[in-house]
């Protein structure tokens, strides 16, 4: 029998000797096949080259980037044109992928850096670890609401309050503490913390608690106190809302809105409209004015703020160095609750929705008045079930 070299054995067998060549590869031409051959898994999983945009998942413009890298070099092209079967070295046969080069740096460095240089085009340097792309997910994933309607209140509450100048918006990072009943700013949303779970330790030692987190868009989401603060710390324009702050009502020194002497009003409408005739006594108007109430309301029967209907003045209260619009605030914290839901049209059959007009007996807008000349207002709310002044849990 004659004897067969190595090769002609080898031949015989059908073994493809290019296996051969394969094991002799260095440590970096086998994460560069390594590397391919994910980018090839995704296509046979989706039927497609793998695309660079926004909205794809971060692996996916990883292998985007990836792929563009290995056209353009020549000895990767030569490396891997055997193991080609998909023709992804060829862009003209596949579908086009944005050009790494168009992508902003920041992402690229932030998230796909790790295909950026061929020596370690399967390491994953840059991109983001798994713990934070899952707090993004978390924070990202939200639910419908459910019972939105106990929520809504509060943040039109918290909206009026900083309008009013009773709560400030500040940058997340001077307090990282996440409480029940505070409110951030989250991706242009306003943020409630309705519930903390216990505390426990997360991986790294610190603590960490399952939090319910309702948004002003009627969506509320289940995550992790530790995800929540991410995100904060991630969105530039995130922001924490402080607490109620009365503030200085009167003092010595002026600031604009302020007014030397003035009148807080109480009107009672005149108006024949039914629900306003069958709750006429407890249909107040609360406003403060630096001149004459009776100038103030001397058109009342033609403007919708009035209801379209004459008013009698029930109550004033005189006071000095009142900052009005703080004091219009606080008025509206407090009886919030209790603020008219009414629609009416005006002389134009516009629809109107009346500000300012409240559900409250006068005894208790009277109290609210001593309240803020003795200056114990801060965290009294009004209490509907109750039809009184309660001080609000910490």
């Amino acid at each position: 029998m004659t004897k067969l070299s190595d090769d002609e054995l080898l031949d015989e067998l059908g073994v493809e000797q290019d296996i051969a060549k394969i094991n002799s590869h260095s440590p970096r031409e086998r994460r560069i096949i390594a590397g391919f051959e994910e980018i090839q898994q995704f296509v046979e999983r989706y039927g497609r080259a793998p695309q660079n945009g926004e909205d794809n998942d971060v692996f996916e413009r990883l292998y985007a980037v990836r792929l563009n890298r290995l056209r353009e070099q020549e000895e990767c092209r030569v490396l891997l044109t055997s193991i080609d079967y998909q023709g992804l070295l060829k862009a003209s046969e596949v579908a086009p992928v944005a050009s790494a080069e168009s992508m902003d740096d920041d992402d690229l460095l932030a998230e796909l850096e790790g295909a950026a240089d061929p020596s370690g085009i399967t390491e994953l340097r840059h991109v983001r670890p798994r713990a934070e792309i899952q707090a993004a997910e978390e924070v990202a994933k939200r639910d419908k609401c459910k019972d939105f309607d106990r929520f809504r209140p509060l943040f039109e509450h918290a909206e009026g309050e900083v309008k009013a100048g009773l709560r400030q918006t500040r940058p997340f990072g001077k307090d990282a503490s996440i409480n029940t009943g505070n409110f951030f700013i989250l991706g242009g949303q306003l943020a409630y913390v309705a519930e903390k779970g216990d505390e426990f330790k997360a991986p790294n030692g610190q603590p960490d608690a399952r939090l319910r987190v309702i948004y002003s868009n009627g969506t509320e989401s289940n995550l992790l106190l530790r995800s929540l603060q991410r995100a904060l710390y991630k969105d530039e324009a995130g922001r924490r809302l402080t607490e109620p702050d009365a503030g200085p009502l009167f003092s010595e020194t002026w600031d604009e809105g302020d007014i030397e002497s003035g009148t807080i009003y109480v009107l009672r409408s005149l108006s024949n409209l039914p629900f306003v005739v069958e709750h006429r006594k407890l249909i107040h108007k609360i406003g403060v004015t630096g001149g004459k109430v009776e100038t103030r309301i001397a058109n009342a029967a033609h403007d919708a703020t009035y209801l379209l209907a004459d008013v009698e003045v029930v109550a004033t209260y005189k006071l000095a160095g009142i900052n009005r619009t703080k004091l219009e605030g606080i008025f509206h914290r407090i009886f919030a609750p209790a603020q008219l839901d009414l629609t009416i049209h005006d002389r134009f059959g516009h629809p109107v929705r009346p500000k300012e007009w409240f559900l409250v007996p006068l005894h208790v807008i009277d109290e609210a008045v001593r309240r803020i000349r003795d200056g114990s207002i801060t965290n009294v709310a009004y209490d509907p079930n109750t039809a009184s002044l309660v001080v609000r849990a910490q």
